[in-house]
């Protein structure tokens, strides 16, 4: 970045450069690594030489791209939507995704209350056909939602099949999810899912590389699977046909180094003839949620009463000390008490209490949370809030 450019110029270049440079594309990111991203969006501006490695063709595209970009709208358009921007080196930016080198995101739009970086550190991709069976769709729902209830948050890509069942598996186990688009976070696609998403977005997040109102297109589903493979310490893939779109995230997550997983299925079903190919090779065979949480969990947080590391109390973010604050010391409560006690919505008490189960503070019991052993005497012990 110039010298002369400070953090609201670096955040308007990288707007700006989600609407010219295409998701995951590696020149663009060289670019940006080599030269600076405000260094990269004034050459597109001004025109003049081509950026290195870029064609007279594509460069005239660029810039026409360049010319029609508006960053200082596409921020107001997404926070009259609810949507914020997440950039690389924030504090919500998950650091994991800057495994995917020069094919890193230039930043994500975020939808939803819960912070991203801390939901994707215990999070696993559920993925699959679009056109699944019945056995995929109950499968997909059946471990989201016993994920969940463990305290995993699930990510997929919001899609018919398998993605919308694992969604909704997640949902209705009170858990967390992820939807990760490929289309402007303001515009749910698939149109027939507008509600599935739109209830993502309140209870979990809703993310994705293209600014508001932008569309999908074949490229970008391909690309945006990347994404869900970077953002998680694993991937399962439920049903998959050889040309599955789901295999592209799954050997994605093996080139990260994150683990990977297949569901069986019946050895005539076509639609389980990817993912039986996927077990030839490295991914791990998965029956369970006990199967999954073995590969993706830390030694010693397999078991039910596992509780993670806890961080000092001051750390937590304010809205997360308040939720953490609203909780009784001796005995389980209902998001809606937590809610009422720490002045928010059951909502955004939901998201944080998944925030405080990741770091170690809260566990579920049945249809409450509770302090865990360590949170009551960092609870007891630690500082007060400032």
């Amino acid at each position: 970045m110039s010298a002369d450019a400070g953090p609201d110029d670096e955040l308007l270049a990288r707007v700006f450069l989600t609407r010219v440079i295409e998701p995951g594309d590696e020149a663009g990111g060289r670019w940006v690594r080599e030269l600076g991203v405000w260094e990269v969006a004034r050459r597109l501006r001004e025109g003049g030489p081509p950026l290195p490695g870029v064609s007279g063709n594509r460069w005239q595209g660029l810039l026409a791209r360049a010319e029609a970009a508006r960053p200082t709208e596409d921020l107001a358009v997404a926070q009259r939507a609810g949507v914020r921007f997440v950039r690389p080196g924030g504090v919500e930016w998950p650091g994991q995704l800057d495994d995917l080198g020069d094919a890193r995101p230039l930043g994500l739009w975020v939808r939803g209350p819960a912070s991203l970086r801390m939901w994707a550190l215990r999070s696993v991709a559920v993925v699959g056909a679009r056109a699944c069976t019945e056995y995929g769709a109950h499968m997909a729902a059946t471990l989201a939602a016993g994920l969940a209830e463990q305290g995993w948050v699930v990510v997929s890509g919001g899609a018919y099949g398998v993605d919308g069942a694992a969604h909704r598996g997640a949902l209705g186990a009170g858990g967390a999810t992820v939807a990760v688009l490929a289309c402007g976070v303001d515009r749910p696609y698939p149109r027939g899912h507008t509600q599935l998403i739109t209830r993502i977005a309140d209870q979990g997040l809703v993310v994705g590389e293209l600014p508001p109102g932008d569309h999908p297109t074949p490229s970008r589903f391909i690309l945006r699977n990347r994404v869900i493979a970077a953002l998680t310490r694993g991937t399962v893939v439920v049903e998959a046909a050889h040309r599955s779109g789901s295999l592209v995230t799954a050997r994605a997550a093996q080139r990260l180094g994150r683990h990977t997983m297949g569901v069986p299925g019946p050895a005539t079903s076509a639609l389980s003839a990817g993912v039986h190919e996927l077990l030839r090779g490295e991914a791990a065979l998965v029956t369970d949620v006990a199967d999954i949480v073995e590969l993706v969990g830390d030694i010693g947080q397999l078991t039910p009463d596992r509780s993670g590391p806890v961080l000092p109390r001051d750390l937590l973010e304010p809205a997360a000390r308040q939720v953490l604050a609203a909780l009784p010391a001796h005995r389980a409560a209902r998001p809606e008490e937590v809610a009422r006690g720490a002045q928010t919505t059951p909502d955004d008490a939901i998201a944080r209490l998944y925030e405080l189960r990741a770091l170690g503070y809260v566990e579920r019991h049945d249809d409450g949370w509770k302090l865990t052993r360590q949170a009551m005497r960092s609870v007891r012990d630690g500082p007060g809030p400032p």
